[in-house]
């Protein structure tokens, strides 16, 4: 009987992450405040990595996302030619380069990170402020067992 509970409760995670996933990014889109749409999903994710992390090579901060090099260094390109990333020499591999936030992308990522605040404050108003803490504790949860089952083995 628990492998039938468990496996119906497995089930129902999976739809839904799946709706999370969907609903998520309809919204993204549908939110139409100009806080939102001033940075693109991947330079968002990057920026508040380094922002979070430090400066990091290409390597580093792809091992982290889970991407490709390639990817990572095709989006660091984009945030460069938009003034919101610097790269300066790596210090310990003179041949590769570190990857620094600028001013203008910190402040880009504030903005969106604040806009995304506001909205799920909106979005969760009524919810306790304990039901929110377990939500964050269960979501960072969420993302570490991703992260574990998706790096290299």
């Amino acid at each position: 009987m628990s492998d039938d509970h468990d496996e119906s409760t497995l089930g129902r995670i999976e739809t839904e992450v799946a709706l999370l996933m969907r609903f998520g990014e309809a919204t993204r889109r549908a939110t139409g405040t100009a806080e939102h749409r001033v940075l693109d999903r991947a330079a968002y994710v990057i920026l508040r990595h380094l922002a979070d992390a430090g400066p990091q090579n290409v390597s580093a901060l792809a091992a982290r996302l889970n991407l490709d090099g390639s990817t990572v260094t095709r989006q660091v390109s984009a945030l460069q030619r938009d003034g919101l990333i610097t790269r300066t020499p790596d210090p310990s591999d003179g041949r590769g380069t570190v990857i620094s936030p600028t001013p203008a992308g910190l402040q880009r990522m504030a903005a969106v990170q604040a806009a995304r605040t506001r909205l799920y404050g909106d979005m969760l108003a009524d919810w306790s402020p304990e039901d929110r803490s377990t939500l964050a504790a269960l979501l960072g949860r969420l993302n570490q067992a991703l992260i574990s089952r998706n790096r290299p083995r």
